[in-house]
């Protein structure tokens, strides 16, 4: 017994072995067997299987029929061929079929058994019976009879009956034909049309047209559904008020653009008629334009009536964006027929039910939210339009309500059809809404009346709706969310089909809304006037300190044009300044109202806005621009006062000896100096990279974009699966402004109040450093205007060691020297100074000397002796300056310095007097050159360091605005926040480059700097 167990075990033990031996063999076998497979096989479609072939579901793949069998219709399955029954089919891939005797060559209609057909056979080898007669195959409890029998079925008074369309029962006969011919016959003289039976003696207009005219592609066909259906769907209308063809003929209508001609009896003509003759029958709920038994096509043809429409009555609803009484939601309801004017349903706009293009149900709603600009735009294939429309879905779309008591009312929603033509007139394409013809019922897709001579065919044109526009429209000053009954425009588009595949439509579909702006514009228009005219007035007065600066008092050409520049920057403001405003109007009380009050101008609204953006931009580009080349165009002369600190013993060439000369004087401070001038040209008091990407931050990042969307929400977010609504051009212009400025202001304030009091201030910086280098600066903006910068060492010389410059600055903080200021005991070194045209003459003369070579940049290549003169007019320059600083150039200038301090110098026989005065709030706000005499030579003190007004940093204004409407005009241009922040910052590099570039050579021209030290 236990040599069996051990047995046993050591059985069990190979065996779990073996196993595992298969199961490590097939683990190394199987990525091999993957390795050789592949994944992929023919493919094939049940329309490319042979008759004698079937599509198998399983395989996906055209597998042959068996013996005596053949495709079925579907294509998917297998059928026995004529004169054979089925013996077997259990719903599988195998069929059994077996031949029919010779004497029953029948099959019956389930094709399982053979039967002797008393007729003979159809093509499918199924018994036939003549017109009338239905095929009976089985007695009444199911059993099979020998021999089909033909059965005519009795259409006598007594039954009127008829063989249906199968032919497998009899039913009672169309009851016009009952009440015709008293029998299932429509014998002449009486009328078949469109299966329905009428006496030839009624007085119902026989005549009809069944032509169907497709403007678009200028092509006539004659309609196979009118030619059937449309004098059988006017008849029973209008003889027996049947519902249904009542509903059919309007659809006709409707199908036929609801175009009215009263020369022909089209579908509208005929409907037109019915509904002339149908007055006795009253109104329904009341509405004229409504007859009992037939559908609201119409609101009548009277001119005028559109306006009255669309602005009499007003919807007793509330919509308000916030609050505890927040309702958004516009309850849209239509009710839908099929083309034969069968009801079908009530049923929600919601879901997509009027917009073609696929999208999910999320974005699809959102057009029926209250303040939600919507847009859909897409382009659909026909072979999808004809598959997803077969038969036309007609509408007639209401807007739901509640009353004050919670009752649910209906307001029908009037639309204007593009299309429709009254007399060959497209009266609703008019301008003039006196003159629109408002309809009611529409379509998405007509693909039936373009069917010529069988309506199973393809058509040859079909009709889309490609433009479908809701637009609402708030009452004049409301102040609870009142709107006036919505407007449905609609656009079809006849499509000529050659080849459905290939061949694709555009569709879209939007929601607008609107309010009467007129009286925004009229305030517009009363501010642009107003600032236009103080505009006006202060470039008059800026025209007349420039004709005093330049020491003209003639008005010419020149007086004319710098007028118009100074106009331009001002009207420039006024439109930024109403832009501004109204962009911010727009941005506050739209996306903050509770009730609504406002709505956004629509886009062909804001066409004006944009304009006023674009002429703000032109005119303060033409200022820019004028400003910039002022700057590099200014007249400038750094005055050395450093004297010779002795004399040195020099060689004196071709002599052979030595005599004494005075030591020269270094003119490296000059170039210190020129460098830093050089280098603060284009300082500003905002970093533009900075202000570019914060701004770009907040728009991007932060999100502050969304609030230009043109919906209720002021979130500054939106989740992915939301629809995302256009944007508004004006909110667009607010937000990116708004920021713009602000974030701008916040660096001028921060670099006011803490750079330049704790970093460093490079203007007063430049002042201290013209102190310490001995060396003033003489600028001329004007011809008899210009800056001084009185840069006299208090110390009398500059060029000095380490030691004596920090014993200097010693001294001068202990107050153990004299102040700075050119007046003795003064701190004013910065003034506005006002020159007569004598001095004026003097400083050019000198000055045509100093450039007439282009300045010492051609040193190299120029000759000795203009080298020796243009030294000798840049000293002789120096000298002049240094002189008419120090009062003791030539008796015929006389300086005005003002009333505070009177003093005499003697210089020979010459008297000199001087006044000194601080400017006063007028002249800051004027400009000085009002109160400054160009009769004499005029210093006024500048604590204010105006002279900054040359350079960028003096125009931090101009610049501000030029580069926000820059910004803004490429993002209105674009819709780009990134693209009109690189190219914003981009002209920003190029106009700072030209500053420089073009201000150094001027800086080297004049001051006989060598440029190649401008570093």
């Amino acid at each position: 017994m236990a040599t069996r167990s051990g047995v046993g075990v050591a059985m069990a033990a190979r065996s779990l072995l073996s196993a595992r031996a298969v199961i490590a063999f097939l683990l190394l076998l199987l990525p091999r067997v993957l390795q050789a497979q592949t994944f992929s096989f023919p493919f094939q479609q049940p329309e490319n299987c042979d008759n004698n072939q079937y599509f198998d579901i399983s395989t996906l793949s055209c597998v042959p029929c068996g013996a005596n069998q053949r495709q079925d219709a579907r294509g998917t399955s297998c059928v026995c061929l004529p004169g054979f029954q089925m013996i077997s089919n259990n719903g599988g891939p195998v069929i059994i079929c077996k031949k029919c005797p010779e004497n029953m060559k029948g099959v019956t209609e389930d094709g399982w058994d053979c039967i002797s057909c008393p007729s003979g056979l159809t093509a499918e080898g199924k018994c036939h019976c003549p017109t009338g007669h239905i095929l009976v195959e089985r007695d009444v409890n199911g059993t099979l009879l020998s021999q089909a029998t033909c059965e005519l079925c009795d259409g006598n008074e007594s039954s009127f009956t008829v063989a249906n369309a199968l032919q497998d029962r009899c039913i009672r006969c169309e009851p016009t034909f009952v009440n015709t011919s008293r029998s299932c016959a429509c014998s002449e003289p009486n009328i078949l049309t469109g299966g329905l039976c009428f006496s030839s003696t009624g007085s119902f207009p026989l005549r009809r047209i069944s032509t169907t005219r497709y403007g678009e592609i200028g092509m006539y066909l004659t309609s196979e559904w009118f030619a059937k259906y449309l004098q059988s769907s006017a008849a029973a209308c209008w003889v027996y008020a049947n519902l249904t063809s009542c509903q059919a003929l309007g659809n006709m209508c409707v199908m036929n653009m609801n175009s009215y001609n009263s020369a022909t009896f089209d579908a509208c003509r005929l409907f037109q008629f019915i509904f002339e003759n149908a007055a006795g029958l009253g109104a329904i709920h009341s509405i004229s334009f409504w007859r009992q038994n037939l559908p609201w096509l119409f609101y009548g043809d009277q001119l005028g009536l559109a306006p009255q429409v669309l602005s009499t009555t007003s919807l007793p609803t509330n919509f308000s964006f916030k609050g505890e009484n927040q309702n958004t939601k516009l309850k849209f309801v239509a009710a839908s027929y099929d083309i034969r004017g069968n009801f079908l349903k009530w049923q929600t706009l919601e879901g997509g039910v009027l917009q073609l293009c696929p999208d999910t149900e999320t974005r699809l709603n959102a057009a029926y939210s209250f303040g939600t600009t919507y847009q859909q735009n897409c382009e659909i294939p026909i072979s999808k339009i004809l598959t997803d429309f077969p038969t036309p879905i007609f509408y007639d779309v209401y807007l739901e309500y509640a009353d004050e008591n919670q009752h649910q009312y209906i307001l029908a929603v009037p639309v204007l059809n593009l299309n429709l033509q009254h007399n060959k007139m497209f009266v609703n394409q008019d301008s003039n809404s006196g003159k629109w013809l408002l309809t009611r019922r529409i379509f998405l897709v007509d693909a039936v009346s373009g069917r010529e001579n069988d309506l199973g065919s393809q058509p040859r044109v079909i009709r889309v709706a490609t433009q479908i526009s809701l637009s609402i429209r708030l009452v004049p000053n409301t102040i609870n969310g009142n709107i006036y009954p919505p407007l449905i425009t609609i656009a079809y588009s006849d499509i000529d089909i050659k080849d459905a595949n290939s061949q694709s439509v555009k569709v879209s579909f939007s929601v607008t809304y609107e309010m009467d702006h007129g009286e925004a514009h009229i305030q517009t228009d009363i501010a642009l006037g107003v600032l236009g005219g103080l505009a006006v007035l202060a470039s008059l007065l800026k025209t007349a300190g420039w004709k005093r600066r330049i020491g003209s008092p003639m008005i010419d050409l020149q007086t004319v044009m710098k007028f118009l520049v100074y106009y331009a920057g001002d009207l420039a403001n006024v439109f930024f300044i109403i832009t501004v405003g109204t962009g911010l109007y727009w941005l506050i009380f739209f996306k903050a109202q509770k009730s609504v009050s406002v709505l956004l101008p629509m886009p062909v609204q804001e066409e004006r806005f944009v304009t006023y953006v674009g002429c703000a931009f032109a005119l303060k580009a033409l200022q820019f621009l004028h400003k910039l080349i002022s700057q590099i165009t200014i007249d400038i002369f750094f005055i050395d006062w450093e004297r010779p600190k002795g004399k040195v013993l020099k060689a004196v060439e071709g002599e052979g000896g030595v005599r004494s000369a005075t030591v020269p004087v270094s003119i490296w401070r000059t170039y210190f100096v020129a460098n830093e001038w050089n280098e603060i040209q284009t300082v500003r008091k905002i970093n533009s990279l900075f202000q570019v990407f914060i701004v770009l931050f907040f728009l991007e990042v932060v999100g502050f974009k969304n609030l230009a969307l043109m919906d209720s929400s002021s979130s500054l977010s939106r989740s992915p699966p939301s629809y995302i609504a256009p944007y508004s051009r004006i909110l667009r212009y607010a937000v990116s402004a708004a920021l713009w400025l602000a974030i701008g202001i916040i660096q001028i304030v921060f670099f006011a109040v803490f750079y330049e009091r704790f970093i460093e201030d490079k203007i007063r910086q430049f002042v201290d450093l013209c102190s310490m280098s001995n060396i003033s600066v003489f600028l001329l903006s004007h011809k008899c205007f210009g800056y001084y910068i009185h840069g006299r060492s208090v110390h009398g010389h500059a060029d000095t060691n380490m030691e004596e410059m920090n014993m200097n600055l010693k001294r001068e903080a202990e107050n153990l020297c004299s102040q700075r200021g050119l007046v003795p005991n003064t701190d004013g070194q910065t003034f506005q100074i006002a020159i007569s045209n004598q001095m004026r003459q003097h400083y050019d003369k000198i000055h045509e000397t100093l450039i007439r070579k282009n300045g010492p940049a051609r040193l190299l290549s120029s000759s000795a002796s203009t080298l020796e003169q243009s030294i000798k007019a840049y000293h002789m320059m120096n000298k002049f300056l240094g002189s008419f600083i120090d009062h003791v150039c030539m008796s015929t200038f006389i300086f005005k310095l003002g009333s505070n301090a009177i003093f005499k110098k003697l210089s020979g026989n010459v008297n000199y007097f001087f006044k000194v005065t601080k400017s006063v709030n007028l002249e800051h706000s004027l400009g000085p050159s009002l109160f400054l005499s160009v009769t004499f030579n005029t210093f006024l003190i500048d604590e204010g360091y105006s002279f900054s007004s040359v350079l960028y940093y003096g125009n931090e204004a101009t610049l501000l605005i030029f580069d926000l409407l820059f910004f803004c005009v490429v993002d209105l241009a674009c819709q780009n926040f990134i693209l009109a922040a690189f190219l914003t910052y981009l002209q920003q590099e190029i106009f700072r480059y030209i500053c420089n570039t073009v201000g150094q050579k001027n800086l080297a021209s004049k001051t006989l700097v060598d440029q190649r030290f401008l570093i």
